[in-house]
């Protein structure tokens, strides 16, 4: 009679799991990754639109554009760091990151759009960060599947990856290594303390009251 030991069995179903385990961390940290550049760039061109007085259009293009330039440059650092020339590594970066940016910044303007007087609230307010919140977090959640799926087919962030935690050599040392969670961290700190600083704002103006005297002239 054959008998088959616990060490004898390796089932199918424990393997794919720890691989969905993987690619699903993989891809958490992907979107975590350009959610934090995306963040940045909206962020950035919405001050910048404000302080300046351009139109909500212009303003929103100008957040979408630095969206793009900072995602792209936050993952073409690692793979400078790891040796690659500068033309190499952004063909691997724009292959790698075109679309996940493209879906957060999609579904994050959209929300932002759809936000009663989101985009005219200005940022000593907190209808503006309380949205913003909303729309990076509805972004992360659009984004997500998106970077699961290419990286379950070898795409996306699965290009660079390889490139990730290589010892930089030379000049490249200095190249900064800025690592998700540290990005993440310093994104959510900064919203908050907009948030904060807004909030404060409101509760330090003082309405104008009905039976206050009017002003001598």
């Amino acid at each position: 009679m054959e008998h088959t030991t616990r060490h004898d069995v390796h089932p199918e179903g424990r393997h794919d799991s720890h691989h969905d385990m993987g690619t699903n961390a993989m891809a958490l940290s992907a979107t975590l990754h350009c959610l934090t550049g995306c963040a940045i760039g909206e962020i950035l061109g919405l001050m910048i639109g404000t302080a300046l007085g351009l139109g909500t259009w212009t303003t929103i293009a100008l957040a979408v554009s630095l969206a793009f330039l900072f995602g792209y440059a936050l993952s073409t650092l690692p793979l400078l760091r790891a040796g690659l020339g500068v033309g190499t590594a952004l063909s691997i970066v724009l292959a790698a990151d075109t679309l996940s940016i493209a879906t957060m910044e999609l579904v994050d303007n959209s929300v932002m759009a759809l936000v009663p007087g989101a985009m005219e609230a200005g940022l000593v307010n907190p209808v503006f960060w309380l949205s913003m919140m909303l729309a990076l977090t509805v972004a992360f959640f659009a984004a997500w599947p998106v970077n699961r799926y290419l990286l379950a087919r070898g795409k996306g962030h699965a290009l660079t990856h390889e490139y990730h935690g290589a010892e930089p050599t030379g000049a490249r040392r200095f190249i900064p290594e800025l690592a998700t969670p540290t990005l993440v961290a310093a994104i959510a700190a900064f919203m908050l303390g907009g948030l904060v600083v807004s909030v404060a704002d409101d509760l330090g103006a003082e309405p104008a009251s009905p039976h206050s005297a009017p002003a001598l002239r």
